[in-house]
């Protein structure tokens, strides 16, 4: 509950940790970031500068490591541009993620009117784990169709922008509230 003196309506937004500026990202630190990534002829791939910030703990799983170690000793206010390599971006791409499958396996999906299957489809599949694994069609010849497991971005270099919104060490916890 607010005081009586306080205005709800003019408060801003406590969704962005308010901390110092000293605090370097380190390993385990909760940041807030805006970001943009890009391939180098300047195409915008995603970014969020637009938008609300991202928020993630640092070494969680939800970044890349390549892009994570490009924001580590940053502060908050700080920006940051680099081009990442393929490698320490999404990865090189692997030609055993490009598999040829019998043409009888896809007949199913070849005939369906209401959802063409052709060239630059994504088609998923089950793993052995039964998890989604996506795939996009190259090729369908007369008794083969080539399938491309790759990620989409693999083998490209890509530029990398961020700005630090926030940053709060990881001995310290982030409580979130929402006043309505």
């Amino acid at each position: 509950m607010l005081p009586e003196t306080v205005n709800s309506d003019v408060l801003p937004d406590r969704s962005i940790w308010m901390t110092s500026t000293s605090s370097p990202i380190v390993a385990g630190s909760q940041v807030s970031l805006h970001f943009s990534l890009a391939l180098p002829d300047g195409g915008i791939i995603d970014s969020n500068f637009d938008k609300k910030p991202a928020s993630f703990r640092l070494g969680d799983g939800q970044m890349l490591p390549g892009f994570e170690q490009v924001l580590l000793g940053l502060c908050t206010g700080e920006e940051v541009e680099t081009t990442l390599e393929a490698k320490e971006a999404f990865g090189e791409r692997n030609p055993r993620n490009e598999q040829v499958f019998p043409l009888e396996k896809f007949e199913h999906l070849l005939e369906d009117d209401l959802v063409t299957t052709q060239v630059g489809s994504v088609v998923s599949f089950k793993d052995a784990g039964g998890f989604d694994l996506p795939g996009v069609v190259k090729a369908i010849g007369e008794k083969t169709v080539s399938v491309d497991f790759n990620h989409p971005l693999a083998g490209k270099a890509i530029v990398f922008t961020a700005r630090i919104v926030s940053v709060l060490p990881p001995e310290e916890q982030v409580v979130e509230v929402k006043l309505s």
